[in-house]
């Protein structure tokens, strides 16, 4: 552990599954830990963290939290792909406005350091399914699908235009996280449980990059410590289409993998009519457009740089996807292999 950051690191977003991973880590590797909570009741602290009351959205709750911290690590997000047309705000003013936030109250703090947790979904991929690195961002948030994606986009964007003499930011970008814990679900585990519900008999062409949640943690470790100041560090694993990655789900759960094909015109046309009722029912869309729109560029990406400057390992991808299978086939009243 470096001299500089002995002091508590700041948490956001510790009750989620990418953030709770990196407590432990953080936790494993003797660090204290300050978990920025907005419901303590609903937060279990582990030995070694300090909850604190306080919102991203709320900025002197943040300069409260941050104060006497060397450190801080951002993963608090509002990650949805199906949104009603009404919370794209407060998506926004979580994930840009909180970001702001926070970089402003780790200013105002002392704070030295900070890793922000973007996605590779700032990134610019193409039909052609070509596998991205830290250098393909997307020219602008125009350019990607869906407010998620534009959100964390200009979010990452105000992380990297932080003079180093104020801050220290260090970027990393997780592809798609699987593994224990996952029962909200992310959009990604989702995917998984409505495929072992019988909900999606047919896939589209696309594809995605899957890694270890309890990798994408210690990613986010290892850019504290070893991180350059300014730099993107893609986390991500292996390049699957989204057929094979349902095949291996099938053979975890012991189902039949998918067996047909839907054209990318065809899910347009069912997107666009479950938006269509989404917005009569007041309820976000069951087949997002956001969602059709991202598959028609499979998001391949080399994390080559995490492994050269940061030593980082992306872990074990089986094992992990194997305890999400098994969780979310629990949670549905299934038993997987």
């Amino acid at each position: 552990m470096s001299d500089r950051l002995q002091g508590p690191v700041l948490l956001t977003g510790a009750s989620g599954f990418v953030g709770a991973a990196v407590m432990r880590a953080l936790l494993a590797s003797g660090y204290p830990v300050r978990a920025l909570v907005r419901r303590p009741g609903a937060f279990q602290a582990p030995i070694g963290v300090e909850a604190r009351l306080g919102d991203v959205t709320d900025f002197e709750s943040l300069v409260s939290a941050a104060r006497g911290c060397d450190s801080v690590v951002h993963c608090a997000a509002d990650y949805r792909l199906s949104l009603l047309p009404a919370e794209t705000c407060s998506m926004i003013a979580v994930n840009v406005g909180g970001t702001a936030n926070l970089l402003e109250a780790a200013r105002r703090s002392g704070v030295q350091r900070l890793v922000h947790c973007s996605t590779v979904g700032t990134l610019a991929f193409r039909r052609s399914g070509r596998v991205c690195t830290e250098l393909d961002v997307a020219p602008s948030p125009a350019a990607l699908a869906g407010p998620y994606k534009r959100s964390k986009w200009a979010a990452q964007r105000l992380a990297l235009d932080q003079p180093v003499s104020q801050l220290e930011v260090v970027v990393v970008q997780p592809s798609t996280p699987v593994g224990s814990g996952d029962l909200r679900p992310t959009p990604t585990g989702a995917t998984i449980r409505d495929f072992l519900g019988g909900r999606i008999p047919a896939v589209v062409d696309t594809g995605l990059n899957l890694v270890d949640v309890e990798a994408v943690g210690r990613g986010h470790l290892l850019a504290l410590e070893r991180g350059r100041p300014g730099r993107c560090y893609i986390l991500g694993d292996r390049n699957l289409t989204l057929r094979q990655l349902l095949t291996k789900v099938a053979g975890i759960a012991e189902v039949r993998p998918p067996r047909w094909r839907v054209p990318l015109g065809l899910a347009y046309a069912a997107a666009l009519a479950s938006e269509a009722r989404s917005r009569l029912r007041g309820r976000p869309a069951a087949i997002s457009l956001t969602s059709v729109r991202m598959a028609a560029h499979p998001m391949y990406v080399d994390a080559s740089r995490a492994r050269e400057e940061l030593g980082w390992e992306p872990g074990d991808l089986d094992r992990a996807l194997g305890q999400s299978v098994r969780e979310l086939a629990a949670a549905l009243g299934r038993r997987a292999a």
